[in-house]
């Protein structure tokens, strides 16, 4: 059995083979290195789906996302090609969803009503309002509140890759590590742009109350699922599924607030 080591030195004559002379082998034997990432980033994202959403489609959706990883990648630059095909798999996945569109129209429009309703209590209160006050300005009760919550959040599954996402010109989504700074950029007017609203995202997490600041930390940042996320807080998964929407639908209705000023 090859040592990490030994994986580590071959991954690095496939990319000099691939990158240098094109080898159109050596590209072939990387996507086949590299596809458990695929598998991973597949099953984590269809944990959150309904069960009519294959696996199996959702890892062929990925897979464009990783050809397209090993084909842009440059291994002289100081990242791991994981972290640079991280978002650019799930990117793939997401743009695939979002086309099928297999979110209900009554969902999507339940979303937005929550939204909407959390913004104009904090605009009101100039505080973040309680689950209470949620479903009262919804005229639910809370039990109708927390179903509406569980039923919005396939809604609410990529949408921080929206908020701080945008496209380069070839159309393809670029990360939060993409607006690290590059010397070598011929564009620091789009980079400044990214960090911007890479700020305006960081501080509306920030103003999160602390169990859904959290949430969204282990989720986006240290890729916990949701099931490994309760488990760290000592609840159960679905408890975690309404923290989650719950932050999401904050920050989308404080950024498109922001907007609108």
């Amino acid at each position: 059995m090859a040592t990490n080591s030994t994986k580590t030195v071959e991954l690095r004559d496939l990319w000099r083979r691939y990158k240098q002379h094109d080898d159109r082998r050596a590209r072939e034997s990387l996507v086949i290195a590299y596809s458990p990432l695929v598998k991973y980033i597949a099953g984590k994202i269809g944990a959150s789906l309904p069960s009519h959403v294959e696996e199996a489609d959702l890892i062929s959706y990925g897979l464009v996302g990783l050809i397209s990883s090993i084909e842009r990648f440059d291994p002289r630059r100081d990242i791991k090609f994981e972290t640079f095909a991280n978002a650019r798999i799930r990117g793939a996945i997401i743009d695939e969803l979002r086309a099928l569109d297999w979110v209900p129209r009554s969902v999507r429009s339940k979303a937005r009503e929550i939204e909407r309703a959390h913004q104009k209590l904090e605009h009101r209160l100039r505080r973040t309002p309680t689950d209470a006050e949620l479903a009262a300005e919804l005229e639910m009760s809370d039990q109708e509140f927390r179903e509406a919550l569980m039923q919005v959040s396939s809604t609410t599954l990529f949408a921080l890759d929206e908020l701080w996402g945008s496209s380069d010109q070839s159309g393809d989504s670029i990360s939060l590590l993409d607006t690290i700074q590059d010397h070598d950029s011929p564009d620091p007017a789009s980079l400044v742009d990214q960090g911007e609203m890479r700020e305006r995202v960081a501080g509306a997490v920030e103003r999160l109350p602390e169990r859904e600041k959290l949430v969204i930390a282990l989720y986006y940042y240290e890729n916990l699922t949701l099931r490994e996320i309760g488990e760290v807080l000592g609840v159960t998964e679905s408890r975690v599924s309404q923290l989650h929407t719950k932050a999401v639908l904050r920050l989308r209705s404080r950024i498109q607030a922001e907007d609108d000023e």
